[in-house]
């Protein structure tokens, strides 16, 4: 019964995180630029070595940011997708190798489905690299779980040694 649980809730999870991808790529050009603008706009406004420059000068380096923190994006919350997607094949009994194409393919397939849909709206467009780096983003989550499924049954056969 546990297990169901965690499953729902990590199914949950999961499509609140695609939710929150579909709504991201579906805001136009100027309204996703606006919004990552003003993410770096105010960290160059609290940042002790930026908040003091000239308005120019923060200009630009939020010009010259956007992409790096557009990219970082993509990559942080697909790595927030293969954590909840390994997460959830974790709780089945098959083979590790088996988990991590299942969670590989479900995360390229929403990364390649997500940049489809991009190229319906207004200023944006499907790139090849964004579907790289977003199943960068999913590897590594897959990676930090395998990590820990490893790391805790090292653990647990320790403790079975000891007794």
């Amino acid at each position: 019964m546990k297990i169901n649980i965690l499953r729902f809730v990590l199914i949950v999870l999961l499509g609140m995180t695609f939710n929150t991808i579909f709504q991201f790529s579906s805001e136009n050009a100027d309204t996703s630029g606006r919004r990552s603008g003003a993410i770096i706009r105010y960290i160059i406004d609290i940042a002790p070595y930026t908040k003091n420059l000239s308005e120019e000068t923060k200009q630009k380096l939020v010009e010259r940011a956007q992409p790096i923190v557009r990219k970082l994006a993509h990559f942080s919350i697909y790595t927030l997708v293969g954590i909840l997607i390994m997460s959830f094949t974790s709780t089945y009994n098959i083979l590790l190798w088996k988990k991590f194409l299942i969670s590989i393919g479900v995360g390229l397939t929403y990364a390649i489905s997500d940049e489809f849909h991009q190229s319906f709206i207004p200023g944006r467009s499907a790139e090849i690299r964004d579907v790289m780096i977003d199943t960068s983003g999913v590897l590594l989550g897959i990676l930090m779980i395998i990590l820990l499924i490893v790391a805790f049954k090292a653990i647990k056969e320790k403790q079975k040694q000891k007794v």
